[in-house]
């Protein structure tokens, strides 16, 4: 698949999505193009993409801190001063090229500067290429409390070029791999059991486009998460609270994104078991699955207190009830799931088995 065509834009894929990139600018006469970096990228991937993209080296090149720490408004109000001060107009482009902070805050900052300018994002890690860039949320953190402000607009395309993967440790990919595991848990369990019997990750590339595939019929025909785009929060409920938890937690580095949801969908499998009739065999399978590439996350008595209380603030909630989305079975989720606490309790059990 070189491809896919998601609405009113297209996601390309590998090295010969550049020539449509290198078109559509050209085409669409934007007054200033900006490109928009974090310290990482800008010195592993931005040689990278300038090389395919000649001109990119005329254009400005927008710096942010890396990491989900600096993903919040302060740094948009930096960007979008810096906008300003470089005579950004209504017709300029910003070209995110990063993982989800990047993108995801990126977007956000071309959605409100002057009420909206365009914007192309091009993910260089795993997660963002399956998951981040695709589906047209934006958004930053308040706190410590993840993606509570954004809202969901799509970029002019979507370029996922695989060979930005090379630049990441293994810890990042076994990161995106999580979200990759989790499109086959809710919607393909054939493309689950191809990726569950994986014994290593050097070989995601050609895999990469079921999961944006997947995402993206999910997206298509839900695209303001009124029911059907639920599923894909399975095991982010948890997940994101553990993710916000660790987030703030010293002494200790945070937890990845995919760490956390690991856990998070470990422990919301087990609790399909009871609410959704999933077969215990199945929550088995999947546990054992994620601790093969996921080292079990210590959560302490006082850590679960505080994770549960976080459980208040996830976007899904509706009328104060804290709603899932769980699986009946590998392959097949539902939604609006509300857990009672003695449920939630046996599900930290479980994952600490």
């Amino acid at each position: 698949m070189e491809v896919l065509h998601s609405g009113s834009h297209k996601i390309l894929f590998g090295s010969k999505a550049y020539p449509a990139l290198i078109q559509l600018i050209s085409e669409s006469e934007f007054s200033k193009v900006f490109i928009l970096t974090d310290s990482n990228t800008r010195t592993c991937c931005l040689p990278s993409f300038q090389k395919n993209v000649p001109q990119a080296t005329h254009w400005e090149v927008l710096e942010i801190r890396a990491g989900e720490t600096y993903k919040t408004l302060h740094t948009c109000l930096g960007l979008w001063e810096e906008l300003s001060e470089l005579g950004a107009d209504r017709k300029s482009l910003l070209i995110n090229l990063g993982g989800g902070v990047v993108t995801d805050l990126g977007g956000f900052v071309a959605s409100a500067y002057q009420r909206g300018i365009s914007f192309i994002n091009i993910p260089t890690t795993l997660l963002s290429m399956v998951d981040a860039s695709v589906g047209g949320k934006t958004g930053v953190d308040l706190g410590h409390l993840k993606n509570q402000i954004g809202l969901i607009i799509n970029p002019e395309m979507v370029l996922i070029d695989p060979g930005y993967l090379e630049t990441l440790d293994n810890r990042q990919i076994t990161s995106g791999f999580a979200e990759m595991l989790k499109h086959g848990l809710i919607r393909d369990k054939t493309y689950w059991k191809e990726l569950s019997s994986l014994q290593t990750l050097d070989t995601l590339d050609s895999l990469i486009p079921r999961s944006v595939q997947l995402k993206e019929e999910v997206v298509r025909a839900d695209p303001k998460e009124k029911g059907l785009r639920k599923i894909l929060n399975f095991g982010h409920t948890l997940g994101h609270a553990i993710e916000s938890h660790f987030l703030t937690k010293e002494p200790g580095e945070p937890l990845l994104h995919g760490e956390a949801i690991a856990a998070g969908m470990i422990m919301e499998a087990f609790i399909s078991v009871s609410q959704c009739q999933m077969t215990q065999a199945e929550c088995d399978e999947i546990k054992a699955v994620f601790l093969r590439f996921f080292p079990r996350v210590p959560i302490t008595a006082e850590d679960r207190a505080s994770i549960l209380s976080l459980l208040r603030f996830d976007k899904k909630n509706a009328h104060g009830h804290v709603l899932f989305a769980l699986l009946e079975a590998i392959g097949k989720a539902r939604t609006d799931q509300e857990v009672s606490p003695e449920l939630l309790h046996a599900s930290f059990d479980y994952y600490r088995e």
